[in-house]
């Protein structure tokens, strides 16, 4: 599940997305230059080949470490872009482009957000959406919508196999695992699993806060949203608000990356976590042309050195009892947050200041104390503890 928002300003254009998926399915900012290509060259996505263009554009992704695709993204001409399942009556092909793919493909060949609905909406037709897109579960499958933004404006791409619908953006927008776009939605949309992925209470709760967002900050708050004040956790799909945290007995998923942008004529910021959970995490500037350096590519285990990794330890220690922890540590985050913005450093500096802060907050967390979450997250969280072999 995720959740996606767009706010559409005179002057400007806000952006901001919640990858939400496996525990333990670490994400990485992977950064791709421009490159040239042979005529007759063959591209590998996730599940299938097909033509490579001539020239591709530098790109940051942030992507689930297995895959070749990602569910959030930039490219070097300012188009953003995040992507959304939605469960529809369409058939789900075996194979096919996930739409973490089609996300990949269209930053790395459109140079504006309506070249990048083309490059999709050409693609659907043309080869289809399909292909296993779960880490747990790797059959889990299904379609997409996505938000594609760049510096003048930004576009709704709702998907169901090959059938497509889109609309420009005026205003605040959200999206939220469900179709909405009509007769799309009406004729195509799964009402018993986007029920059960709270898509349609989400996207109020998004669309509440992307109406009054101001600026990177309101965007950053928008994804923190517990829709309470703490992570409330249900039997049926565990703490699932913007800010998700795994632990349900039907569905889990938990936000694993996290990214907000401010789109401007001639002035494009990024900010990510390069982590899960943005309520543990600062979001660190970065930049397309400004790759930094985070340790090891992570995979679904601990490795004792990745960014991703490093930060789990934390994540995991302060959800255990958040009323104790999370107060202030939310404000060291804010105050780091706030210098940045004001004044902000290299890619690379930003990294490195959140480091030393991770590991003091780490170290304040090192005797957690009683875990006060429902017994069937406990349960949930003890198994991917034990699978992550988490040190």
């Amino acid at each position: 599940m995720c959740d996606t928002a767009v706010v559409v300003a005179p002057g400007r254009v806000l952006f901001a997305k919640n990858s939400d998926r496996d525990a333990n399915e670490a994400q990485l900012l992977d950064w791709q230059p421009r490159r040239a290509h042979a005529p007759g060259t063959l591209l590998r996505c996730t599940w299938l080949e097909i033509p490579e263009a001539r020239e591709t554009h530098a790109v940051l992704l942030s992507r689930p470490f297995w895959m070749w695709g990602a569910e959030i993204g930039a490219n070097e001409h300012g188009v953003v872009i995040g992507n959304e399942a939605v469960f529809t009556k369409q058939a789900y092909a075996k194979t096919g482009l996930t739409g973490m793919d089609l996300l990949r493909l269209a930053l790395e060949r459109a140079a504006t957000a309506e070249a990048a609905v083309g490059v999709i909406t050409e693609l659907l037709e043309t080869v289809g959406q399909g292909g296993g897109c779960g880490h747990e579960h790797r059959g889990f499958t299904y379609h997409n919508s996505f938000l594609v933004a760049d510096p003048t404006g930004a576009f709704v791409l709702e998907t169901a196999g090959r059938r497509w619908a889109a609309e420009r953006v005026t205003g605040a927008r959200t999206i939220s695992n469900a179709l909405t776009l009509e007769p799309l939605a009406s004729e195509e949309g799964d009402r018993v699993r986007t029920f059960a992925a709270s898509a349609r209470r989400r996207r109020a709760c998004t669309q509440q806060s992307a109406e009054r967002a101001d600026g990177a900050r309101d965007m950053m708050s928008l994804l923190r949203d517990h829709d309470a004040a703490w992570p409330e956790y249900s039997p049926l799909n565990g703490a699932l608000a913007p800010c998700a945290h795994a632990g349900g007995l039907v569905v889990n998923t938990q936000t694993t990356a996290s990214w907000v942008s401010e789109l401007a004529p001639g002035n494009v910021q990024h900010w990510a976590t390069a982590t899960a959970a943005p309520c543990t995490s600062p979001f660190k500037p970065v930049a397309v042309d400004e790759p930094v350096a985070l340790g090891p590519a992570p995979t679904d285990r601990d490795d004792g050195g990745s960014l991703w990794w490093r930060h789990e330890r934390l994540h995991r220690r302060v959800l255990r009892d958040p009323r104790r922890w999370q107060p202030a540590l939310m404000n060291d985050i804010h105050a780091l947050e706030e210098r940045w913005y004001d004044a902000r450093p290299r890619s690379a500096e930003a990294f490195a200041e959140a480091d030393a802060c991770l590991e003091a907050w780490t170290k304040r967390t090192a005797e957690p104390g009683p875990d006060r979450r429902p017994w069937w997250a406990r349960r949930f969280w003890a198994e991917r503890h034990r699978r992550s072999a988490l040190a």
